[in-house]
């Protein structure tokens, strides 16, 4: 069983509530690093949580949203050894894995209806990464960060 990390700002609370229902009834395991209301609140410091866990391996993968998805993706990235990819649909989403084997995907909440977010969701979290040459950019990409 995967275990997930969800984190959200104000403006993608009632998206991942949405999201982390539809994970639970399909079996995974949710940490939830908040927000837990729409009170409005800075999304860097849930994007770092989720991040941070995602890193340290104490969760298998991650899912940020935020207004746009843009926020939570630049914050999460700040973190070594993360690769979350902004998505907005259910192709962007197993790309995101199969090539960049991204280990969080973020949303925009104003911008991609439940439904549609639950799509995303199944795309990514039944994709795989396919190696080959995605690796030897990978590895780039990591050494370019010592």
């Amino acid at each position: 069983m995967k275990t997930i990390a969800l984190g959200s700002d104000h403006a993608g609370f009632s998206l991942k509530e949405f999201i982390s229902s539809y994970l639970k009834e399909n079996g995974y395991e949710i940490v939830d690093y908040g927000a837990f209301s729409e009170e409005s609140v800075d999304y860097p410091y849930f994007a770092r949580k989720v991040a941070n866990a995602v890193a340290e391996h104490s969760a298998d993968c991650g899912i940020l949203f935020c207004g746009t998805g843009i926020g939570v993706s630049i914050a999460a990235n700040k973190v070594k050894g993360i690769r979350a990819a902004l998505v907005y649909n259910s192709e962007t989403a197993a790309l995101a894995k199969q090539h960049n084997d991204a280990n969080i995907i973020c949303l925009g909440a104003r911008f991609i209806a439940p439904y549609y977010a639950q799509k995303i969701v199944e795309s990514y979290l039944t994709a795989t990464f396919e190696g080959g040459k995605h690796q030897i950019r990978l590895d780039k990409i990591e050494k370019d960060d010592e």
